[in-house]
This record gives C-alpha cells, sequence and structure tokens, in this order.
C-alpha cells in the first residue's frame, strides 16, 4: 500500500484489504527469496487477508512489495498450486486466485496444530500480548485523519456483522488494521507474525455465541479508547481481550 514520506498511511482511504495486505506483503530476506516469499503469501491466504476467490496482486505489483524477482515469484506461486491454494487463470479476467478454504472446526486439527507448536503455546500468547497491546497503545497516541478513524469503525461493523463461517478471517483483518493504522512497518509486521502463529488453533475451535458476545464488547472498547486516544483504556481492553481469547483456547486445549 502507498505510504507518506514518513511512512505513515495516507490521508486517503484505501481500499480496506489494502490496509491489511502492507503487514503481510513486505520484503523477503535475500538469503532465503523462494521460501519467505512461500511463508508471506500463506500467510495473506492463512490469515484471509486474501480470502477464497479473490486475486493476488498482479507479478508487477506483489514481487516489488516482496523485494524479488518476477521469477522467484512465479517459482512460490507454482509451489502453492502444486498444494492446492491458488490457481491461475487466463484470460482478460484471468490472474492467480485463492481457492483454499479454511476447514471447519475439529478437535482433531486442534489436536494437530498444537502439536505443531510443541511447548510454545505459553510463549506465543505472551508475544501476541506484547505486540497487540503495544499497537493499540501506539495508535492511541497517533493523530488518526477522519478517514482513518472511519476505516477503524468500517472494520468493527463489518466483524460485529459478521456470521460464523466468515469470523475469524474478519477478526484477524481488525486486528492487523489497528496494528497498520500505527504507520510502523515493524509493528504491523510483527502483529500478523505473532496472529499467523495462533491462527490454526483459533480456526480449529468453534464460534461460540458468548464468546463472540463478549469480545464484540471488548472490540467496542478498544476502538473506543483509540479513538478517545487513551493509551491506557487501549491497552487494558486489548489484554482483556486477549486474555479471553487465551483462556478459551486453553479450555479447548484442556
Amino acid at each position: 500500500m502507498p505510504r507518506t514520506t514518513d511512512g505513515s498511511v495516507p490521508a486517503a482511504l484505501p481500499q480496506a484489504a489494502d490496509v491489511t495486505a502492507a503487514a503481510v506483503f513486505r520484503p523477503v530476506r535475500a538469503g532465503n527469496a523462494f521460501e519467505e516469499t512461500v511463508e508471506r503469501l500463506l500467510q495473506a491466504i492463512k490469515l484471509g487477508v486474501v480470502d477464497h476467490g479473490d486475486r493476488l496482486p498482479p507479478e508487477r505489483e506483489l514481487a516489488p512489495l516482496l523485494g524479488v524477482s518476477r521469477v522467484t515469484l512465479r517459482e512460490a506461486i507454482r509451489a502453492l498450486q502444486q498444494e492446492g491454494f491458488v490457481e491461475s487463470r487466463r484470460g482478460r479476467a484471468g490472474g492467480t486466485f485463492v481457492i483454499y478454504r479454511r476447514p471447519p472446526p475439529r478437535r482433531a486439527d486442534l489436536r494437530r496444530a498444537l502439536a505443531d507448536m510443541g511447548d510454545e503455546l505459553n510463549d506465543t500468547l505472551t508475544y501476541r500480548m506484547a505486540v497487540e497491546t503495544g499497537a493499540a497503545q501506539v495508535l492511541a497516541t497517533t493523530a488518526l485523519t477522519a478517514d482513518q478513524r472511519t476505516l477503524l469503525r468500517t472494520r468493527l461493523a463489518e466483524l460485529n456483522a459478521a456470521g460464523a463461517a466468515d469470523y475469524r478471517r474478519l477478526d484477524t483483518l481488525f486486528h492487523l488494521t489497528i496494528a497498520e493504522l500505527t504507520g510502523s512497518r515493524l509493528l504491523a509486521s510483527a502483529c500478523a507474525d505473532a496472529r499467523m502463529r495462533v491462527t490454526d488453533l483459533l480456526n480449529a475451535i468453534p464460534v461460540l455465541g458468548p464468546n463472540i458476545e463478549h469480545a464484540a464488547a471488548q472490540h467496542a472498547a478498544i476502538v473506543d479508547a483509540v479513538l478517545m486516544a487513551d493509551p491506557e483504556a487501549a491497552r487494558r481492553a486489548v489484554a482483556e481481550h486477549l486474555e479471553g481469547t487465551a483462556a478459551l483456547l486453553r479450555g479447548f486445549l484442556g
């Protein structure tokens, strides 16, 4: 997504997907270009930044964002095609489209995700707490434009209106938008990384009505604190929300 010279988000209201895409479509390290390009694309797909049926940005745009050659990008896309995440379509409306669908919540997937994580669950939850509370604090001290404030409210409204099938994806976009609007690429990337570390766990547990009601109140408290420029209230609201999510995860894992 284009930025101003000081690295902040432009004043004009961007497409919502562009805001969160900036958190995952970032330059990779040259020494591991292919592997990290695959990782970046998978992150965008599994987090729902680019959802089922959506088209990836054109190669001419995506390669510079990732800091890789078109050859490397094509190799990464080919690998994702072989694994059933994307498909290429020809013609005027062609391109590379996401065909991955998040599986329905299953206890077996939860056990598998936990096994893949090993002993890192507590460390991961601590990491997420640190970066997401920090992002909310920073955003609450940031002078937001009217369009940026509208975008934050819009994200909240979209999440509140979401059905069970789309809730996790829109929850992810809500949290990533908070991080991206800080204007810090490093912080936005860290928040995307933290979310990616728990996304398989979150996707494997059912969307529960009472939990969604609690989360809605907590999300509203986060937005209110940010828009009222109260960094301590923003930190507390995010901490309460993430503590609830951690308790839910531990409950299902227990």
